[in-house]
């Protein structure tokens, strides 16, 4: 068994082994694991079962995660996106008063849709067809976006109304729970110690429960939810599509998932050297991972299921291959009936993880070619615009608008590819739509 491990997942290629890629794929699982408690939570303010959805949530992760194992090989997890789920209860359900069965059925519709074009290579190409310089900006922006993740979880850093953000207060014990787990985390990772985040992670985790900081839990298995409200609901609503503002509700469902999961996949590929000629490898089999990860969600019920861009912590701890995805989709499985335990993993546990992570991911800003301020804008602006409009594919928006722009500038609009020009006007409509009310 060992033997055809190594040699599915190339492992001695790598340089990886099997129990780094499990103690990956368990740190990845670690690092995510709260989406099966803030997916229902978001998706029960549209009057979804929460239970349900939690089901949902893991059942649909495990696949996508176990497919782009398998299929892609990528040590890259899978599970419904943050963002796009607050977009699919407050914006569609609630703002737009579109009821949750109907809302389903637009996910359905867009991830089809989705399957669609990957059969046909069109996400693919485009991939490829964005610049090196910007693929650099995007890996760099995501590891801004998740230390800012990271530090506002933490209480590190809070919203204040004059300055918009600040500083957290330091009487606050689950504060200093962060600040003591980025504390070792940092020095196990320039000690260089194998595992140091997840060690991280599980010291943090050891103090808060001896400190009272973090609840133990008052038991550890419980039976797995019904998943019975949500299953295939999408597909007894496909006939309420039938109006533009739901045609709208489609596109936009099925651009932020584009954008979100080609920029997560695009900056984990840096991340993990997996880049070649500015090209990812078996991309085609990564995006189909991702939107049948897509499709099987909306009939179990859940929002749009993407790339998660906390793989990195995973990334970080020596996961090369798909043996780390596969091993965080079984632990999502299990989660399903050790969701007792999973409360101990809470926000400042994962925080120092995701700040760490993020200096790793910025690494990647020293390749682009900041002497030029052609690429020096766009790449920036897709480097500040993740953290601060807290969305991917807004700060993918920003530069990517940019760039054609400061290229013509430049005398250089030959350079640019006809994807990329055709990009900019789609991102021009994107912004529209999402704020023209």
């Amino acid at each position: 068994m060992k033997r055809k491990l190594n040699s599915y997942f190339e492992l001695e290629k790598l340089n990886t082994t099997v129990k780094r890629e499990i103690l990956a794929g368990f740190t990845t699982f670690i690092s995510m694991a709260y989406i099966l408690f803030v997916n229902p939570s978001v998706l029960g303010a549209s009057g979804m079962n929460e239970g349900a959805v939690f089901t949902a949530t893991a059942l649909a992760s495990a696949l996508g995660c176990i497919l782009m194992g398998v299929l892609a090989r990528y040590p890259i997890a899978t599970a419904p996106a943050l963002g796009i789920n607050a977009f699919f209860a407050y914006s569609v359900c609630i703002g737009m008063g579109i009821r949750w069965e109907t809302a389903l059925a637009g996910v359905f519709v867009a991830s089809l849709i989705f399957i669609l074009i990957t059969i046909f290579k069109l996400r693919e190409m485009i991939i490829d067809a964005i610049p090196s310089d910007l693929k650099y900006a995007i890996s760099g922006g995501i590891g801004l976006f998740i230390a800012f993740l990271g530090l506002s979880e933490g209480g590190i850093i809070v919203a204040n109304k004059s300055t918009l953000v600040g500083l957290g207060s330091m009487s606050v014990g689950t504060t200093w729970l962060t600040v003591f787990g980025l504390i070792v985390t940092a020095i196990l990772m320039v000690r260089r110690v194998p595992g140091g985040i997840f060690i991280g992670m599980v010291a943090t985790t050891l103090l808060g429960l001896a400190t009272g900081l973090i609840h133990a839990p008052t038991q550890i298995i419980s039976a797995a939810p019904s998943l019975k409200p949500t299953f295939l609901v999408a597909l007894k609503h496909i006939k309420d599509i039938n109006t533009l503002q739901l045609w709208v509700v489609v596109l936009t469902f099925l651009l932020v998932t584009f954008f979100d999961t080609a920029g997560t996949l695009v900056g984990l590929a840096n991340q993990a050297g997996f880049m070649k000629d500015n090209k990812m490898p078996r991309v085609g089999k990564a995006l189909a991972s991702d939107s049948t990860a897509m499709l099987a969600g909306s009939l179990l019920g859940t929002s749009p299921v993407g790339a998660y861009v906390e793989s990195s912590a995973g990334i970080a701890v020596g996961g090369r291959s798909g043996l780390t995805a596969i091993t965080t989709g079984i632990f999502f499985i299990f989660g399903l009936f050790f969701s007792p335990l999973l409360s101990v993993v809470t926000s400042q546990v994962t925080a120092p993880a995701l700040i760490v992570v993020g200096v790793l991911m910025a690494q990647s800003l020293r390749q682009i070619k900041w002497d030029q301020l052609e690429i020096a804008i766009p790449s920036f602006l897709i480097l500040i615009g993740m953290p601060l409009t807290y969305s991917i594919s807004d700060g993918i928006a920003l530069g990517f608008i940019f760039y054609p722009i400061t290229m013509i500038a430049a005398k250089r609009g030959k350079e640019v590819s006809p994807i990329m020009y055709a990009l900019f006007f789609v991102f021009i409509g994107f912004m529209w739509i999402l704020n023209v009310k």
